[in-house]
């Protein structure tokens, strides 16, 4: 898929919103939708539930950290991925529905990007699990093409003026995964102890890599 087919928007610059925290999503409306489809016998519970528990704990963020840090070890294997993300992440054995169409997104020292799907809640299951609750929100989803960096801040990541946001949408056709930077200090783990320090956050664009303080031993 060609790269240019992609829609994101770039912010080079804060912006004059107000800050306000992110409210939750109205999880009561999905319970009782959830409810009603149980009473009238079109799903099982129990099915239901079982999905949930395999991509929260089986097909979850641990997927997508897998992928960072072998970006991070094999320059081919990074180079692949941001030429072909789909076929780059199911070499890996990752793929199913939600990532049929991937494209990844490099962060740089110019540059940082962050994922939202403003129309929805397009995600990409297979390598980042169940999308959180916040992701979902209209908040997070209208203000993060707004006032991206406000948004950031309020996930705690402040960064320099100079730094260039990209605000990436996912739609039913792409999904978009963040590449984070690579921790300075990291350069000589193994790809099984890069991957611990990947966050779900941090492949969404809410927020970076950072190597604990104790050293690598």
């Amino acid at each position: 898929m060609s790269r240019k087919e992609t829609h994101h928007h770039d912010h080079d610059h804060d912006h004059d919103h107000g800050h306000s925290h992110l409210p939750p999503e109205p999880e009561l409306r999905v319970k009782a939708l959830e409810t009603v489809l149980v009473k009238k016998g079109l799903i099982d519970p129990e099915a239901v539930a079982k999905i949930i528990d395999i991509y929260a704990h089986k097909i979850g963020p641990q997927n997508g950290a897998k992928v960072v840090a072998k970006a991070w070890k094999d320059d081919k294997f990074k180079q692949q991925l941001l030429d072909d993300a789909t076929s780059a992440i199911a070499s890996l054995g990752f793929s199913g529905r939600q990532g049929e169409h991937m494209v990844v997104v490099e962060n740089t020292p110019e540059t940082h990007n962050l994922v939202v799907c403003t129309l929805c809640s397009c995600y990409p299951w297979p390598v980042l699990g169940v999308p959180p609750t916040w992701y979902k929100s209209d908040a997070y989803r209208s203000r993060a093409i707004r006032e991206p960096r406000a948004v950031l801040q309020e996930f705690g990541l402040s960064l320099p003026e100079d730094k260039k946001v990209k605000v990436w949408d996912s739609t039913a056709e792409i999904r978009y995964l963040v590449l984070p930077q690579q921790p300075d200090g990291t350069e000589d783990w193994p790809e099984e102890k890069l991957a611990q320090l990947v966050t779900r956050n941090s492949m969404i664009g809410t927020a970076i890599v950072e190597a604990p303080d104790v050293p690598h031993t």
